[in-house]
């Protein structure tokens, strides 16, 4: 009976590296990594030997320095003692604040505007055009000026609403004020039982998130729809409202109140904040909204038939047909502009918004002379914050992919 033996291993040679596909590849990306390697060491190198030259090392040790400066818009505790790390956090957190406000509200445009442009309704649709040709066609830039100089120009002083006969006047049961200073709020005073309150708000999210995963599942499942939307608003509202009764009314309210020339209590909200939001808002929706468009358009008008076939109202159409379908062409480039709006944000220096352009890239590096290290320091942070970004979003567009049964 004959045996059949393996032929034996051959030799490994340093010429398969270039000429075997199994290992030509690995190669490649080796010398590539050693280039790059040696490219970022020499413009280190040269960047160090240059300060040198100038009389300057390479060092972050004036983030511990004095900041010396105010900054009029705050998260956090911040005086001009504190020290630049100090006021480089205030401009990131007043960074991700005007990111994390804009996304939401040019998300909420950018549906609703890229949805009412499909509608049948000649005026709606045209309305929907017009805004969205006429803010992605202009700079975001003068769009900031604009908003700015409305809110500065076409509102009232403070002076204007004392007076026996004010000619302006608070909004809201008179507890807003609109001035060319900025909006006055009331503010949360939060007293004992307050971290309660807070956990059950918080209990009442999941709850929320719960439900609604268990109804989609359960949908799939069975066909049965449950009445999500009664049932969230009424886990968002009660357990809290209740809570807050029993917890004998936590949290209270401050409320704003013209005194001298100006108001006093309650939270400001300055007109360069509330510029730079609208106006990245409304310019980022825009574009949202063509996004928004586009993936509708990509499904089929069957799948449009086919619901109504069914008997099922235009809105669940949209929300259990077109939307799921949809989400796959929309979520890639909705990306793109989250990652815009919040870089565009470096343009709050135009209105005197202190982000951390303003701060870190700005004051600090004038003050200091650390040019190099400040905008370096600066790119990471809106590297992170990218990356971070487009994670979140990529895990998303993950959890919402079509899958098949």
């Amino acid at each position: 009976m004959a045996t059949m033996t393996e032929p034996p291993a051959e030799a490994f040679r340093l010429s398969q590296l270039i000429y075997d596909t199994r290992y030509r590849s690995l190669t490649i990306q080796v010398v590539a990594f050693i280039l790059i390697m040696a490219g970022v060491f020499w413009l280190a190198n040269n960047t160090v030997q240059n300060l040198q030259e100038l009389g300057k090392d390479f060092n972050f040790g004036f983030l511990g320095q004095r900041a010396g400066y105010d900054i009029n818009q705050r998260l956090i505790e911040y005086s001009n003692d504190s020290t630049h790390a100090r006021a480089a956090l205030v401009g990131i957190l007043n960074t991700l604040l005007v990111a994390f406000l804009g996304c939401i509200l040019a998300t909420i445009l950018g549906v609703i505007a890229g949805v009412l442009r499909l509608s049948k309704n000649w005026i709606v649709s045209r309305l929907m055009g017009v805004y969205v040709e006429g803010f992605r066609n202009i700079p975001t830039l003068l769009w900031i000026l604009i908003v700015f100089a409305i809110m500065t120009e076409a509102t009232p002083q403070p002076r204007d609403f004392r007076g026996e006969n004010p000619e302006a006047s608070m909004i809201l049961f008179d507890t807003v004020a609109i001035t060319n200073r900025g909006i006055f709020i009331p503010a949360p005073v939060w007293g004992e039982g307050a971290m309660v309150l807070i956990l059950v708000f918080l209990a009442s999210l999941a709850g929320i998130f719960a439900f609604r995963r268990y109804a989609r599942k359960r949908q799939e499942e069975t066909g049965v729809i449950l009445p999500v939307f009664w049932v969230s608003l009424g886990l968002f509202f009660i357990p809290s409202i209740l809570f807050y009764y029993i917890l004998g009314r936590p949290v209270t309210l401050d409320y704003p109140e013209l005194a001298g020339f100006n108001f006093t209590g309650g939270t400001h909200l300055r007109n360069s904040l509330i510029a730079l939001w609208l106006a990245l808002s409304l310019y980022t929706g825009a574009f949202i909204a063509e996004n928004v468009r586009s993936g509708i358009l990509a499904v089929s008008k069957g799948q449009t038939e086919a619901a109504f076939a069914l008997g099922l109202r235009p809105n669940r159409t949209m929300n259990l047909v077109i939307l799921p379908q949809a989400l796959r062409v929309i979520i890639p480039p909705l990306i793109s502009q989250y990652l815009n709006l919040t870089k565009n944000s470096s343009l709050a220096i135009a209105v005197g918004y202190m982000d951390v352009r303003s701060t870190l890239g700005g004051i600090s590096i004038n003050q200091t002379g650390r040019e190099l290290e400040g905008m370096l320091l600066l790119g990471l942070f809106y590297l992170v914050t990218s990356l971070i970004i487009s994670g979140l979003m990529n895990i998303y567009n993950q959890s919402i992919k079509l899958k098949e049964r």
